[in-house]
């Protein structure tokens, strides 16, 4: 064979080739994959409920070990009235999609461990039909949650969120230092709030009624985690991990120390 036409043969094969890499199909599956995380809007964020399942037993405890189905992190109780603000940081974890719709959040709040009542605000990491999806929100129970969804949450981001009360009204505060936006929410609170306990918390939130899969959003850092201005660890708060129903650990709180502790996911 000829070396001109062997070179054609090679420049053929290559075009052949070249022409079933840019079939619509292909294509196709290539944008797909790399699509842009989605943000958080309301018609996805209406659907979620941000109350607390399964057994949280502090009633005379301190420092307890406690479970959940959808709750992990610290929670610090009290009597009626006993907490009137609490705060935190942390980054938005970045969750990587396959296949499966799952969720995470991750917020601060007053009320909620004990009673039917919460006042909360905080972010989300879902994955939704194989994309990400990332927002901010607030929810005063039994209202529907309710997203700021003119707003950009991305992984990475440096977030602070606060909850506070002034004796008329819950103020919800949250702050993106990496995008540069601060949403504040002022709310009369749930019709039965007590103010008996504050909160740091990732979660697997309720979606139309039932708990969702856990989004492996890997490790969340909380710091500055307080409660009346001070130090969340100074309340004694209970350590909430998150099980299934069968005991099989969801994610898991490491130690917390000078309010900050990390929270780790362990199964969907």
């Amino acid at each position: 064979m000829s070396s001109i036409r062997s070179a054609s043969l090679a420049v053929l094969a290559a075009g052949t080739l070249t022409a079933a890499l840019a079939t619509p199909a292909l294509a196709a599956s290539q944008a797909a994959s790399a699509q842009a995380p989605q943000r958080l809007t309301q018609s996805i964020e209406r659907h979620e409920n941000h109350a607390p399942h399964g057994a949280l037993k502090h009633v005379g405890k301190v420092n307890a070990s406690e479970t959940s189905t959808n709750w992990s992190g610290y929670a610090a109780t009290g009597s009626a009235g006993a907490f009137t603000s609490v705060t935190t940081s942390w980054t938005q974890p970045t969750v990587t999609c396959g296949s499966a719709t799952t969720y995470s959040s991750f917020w601060v709040g007053l009320d909620g461990d004990g009673n039917d009542a919460l006042e909360q605000t905080g972010t989300e990491a879902d994955c939704i039909n194989g994309r990400a999806v990332y927002g901010a929100w607030w929810e005063v129970l039994p209202a529907a949650s309710t997203a700021w969804d003119d707003v950009t949450v991305a992984g990475g981001d440096k977030l602070t969120a606060t909850v506070t009360y002034n004796g008329s009204n819950f103020t919800m505060t949250l702050k993106d230092a990496t995008q540069g936006w601060t949403k504040t929410q002022t709310d009369a609170g749930s019709s039965d709030f007590q103010n008996a306990s504050a909160e740091v918390i990732a979660e697997a939130p309720e979606v139309d009624g039932s708990l969702a899969k856990l989004a492996n959003f890997g490790t969340v850092n909380f710091t500055g985690a307080k409660a009346n201005g001070s130090n969340l660890d100074n309340a004694a708060p209970d350590k909430i991990t998150m099980t299934n129903s069968g005991g099989t650990v969801r994610a898991q709180p490491g130690t917390l120390s000078s309010g900050a502790f990390s929270d780790t996911w362990k199964s969907a």
